[in-house]
Formats: structure tokens, sequence, C-alpha cells
């Protein structure tokens, strides 16, 4: 049986769509953010040595990071779903996206994160407007930059085809979900950006992504 290490408002939600994708039994266990600092519990520790979600279990074997459980599974249980065939340029496409969702997308989402929590969060008052400039300006001309590159440029991939891998929905677009949806709730992504918002509906509506949203609870990510 599949185990699913579940931390709410996570990454590990698309890893339970990905498993009713492929109509996969599997267990959820479910952790919990520290509320103060939205940090993993340290009971995560005890599944992998850096506490962190996602981490999925089968048998005797543990990964973690979502596009290694993302590949994992595709490779293990997809019978070929999900991933376009070797050797293809939809195939390259598709391990290119796999990778862009994390190494790409999400550090200057995080660092906007980082630094909003900077400008509007508690701090003695007279640090408060050095700390709120500085704050602004690395976002102006660093952060905020970077996440509209990287809109502009997913915005024109969808534009070349349906899905990100191709004309066929596939893991690639499971994978780069949670940054789109971290994009549509805090970095920007907006009437703009038309085909990224369709995506995003179109996600939505499957059905495999509402029975995930069922058993793996609140998410939100989503609007």
């Amino acid at each position: 049986m599949i185990i699913v290490h579940h931390l709410n408002n996570s990454r590990s939600q698309r890893i339970l769509w990905l498993l009713e994708e492929l109509g996969l039994d599997y267990e959820i266990r479910k952790y919990q953010r520290d509320p103060k600092t939205m940090l993993a519990p340290p009971e995560l520790k005890a599944v992998h040595p850096l506490g962190k979600s996602p981490v999925i279990s089968d048998g005797d074997t543990v990964v973690a990071e979502s596009g290694a459980i993302v590949e994992y599974l595709v490779k293990r249980y997809g019978k070929g779903r999900l991933a376009p065939a070797e050797d293809t340029p939809e195939r390259l496409r598709w391990t290119y996206f796999l990778h862009f969702a994390e190494g790409s997308a999400m550090p200057p989402l995080l660092l906007k994160l980082i630094f909003d929590r900077i400008e509007h969060g508690p701090m003695p008052f007279f640090v408060r407007p050095i700390a709120g400039a500085i704050a602004r300006k690395v976002k102006q001309d660093f952060i905020l930059p970077n996440i509209r590159s990287q809109l502009d440029f997913l915005e024109g991939e969808l534009n070349k085809s349906t899905w990100f891998a191709g004309e066929e929905f596939s893991a690639a677009d499971i994978q780069m979900s949670f940054a789109l949806e971290a994009s549509s709730s805090r970095g920007g992504l907006d009437g703009k950006y038309p085909k990224l918002a369709a995506f995003l509906e179109r996600i939505h509506a499957r059905p495999a992504y509402q029975s995930a949203l069922e058993r793996g609870g609140k998410y939100e990510l989503v609007k």
C-alpha cells in the first residue's frame, strides 16, 4: 500500500491528485503545519530526515521530493499513462517541466512570500521603516520581475500546445500546478495571462483533482 505523508496546504496535494489520476489505492497520513511558523511538524522527521512533505512510502521504499515521487509513480504504476513516449519532443518537454516547476518556478515565489512577511510582519517600530524599504526594493528590482518573466514564458508555452508537454494531459501538468496556484494566489497570475488562467480552470475541473481535494482536506492555494 502506498502511504502519502500529507502536509496541509503543501506540494503533497498534487501527489494525491496524481494517485487519483492513476486510479491507485493509497493511504493518507495527515500532518498539520505549526500555526505560528507554518513549518511542518517534527513527526515528519521520523519518515524522512529532512522532515518535509511530500514523502511517500511504498513498502520498504521511501521517496521524497515532488519531482522524484512523480517520476517514481509514473514509471512504476503508470503503464504508459501520464507521460509521452520515450525519445519524443513531448517527452523532453515533459522532463523539462517536471524540473522547471521546482527548480525555476518556485524560488522567486518563495522569496516573495518571505519578503512579504518581512515587510508586513511584527518587528520593533524603529526597524520597520528600514526593513520595509529593503523588502520593497528587493521585490521591485528582483523578485517581481523574475515572476513576471516566468509567467510570460509559461503563457507562451501554452500558446504552443494545450498542455505543458503537448496536446495530452500529463504528469508534467500535475507537477506545474502548485507553482501556478501559488502564482494565482500571491504571485501576479491574473487576467493578463489567459492561457494560464484557463489551464488552472481545466485542472480544477478534473474529477481526479476534485477527489484529491476531498481526501486531502482544506487547500488554501485554490482561490
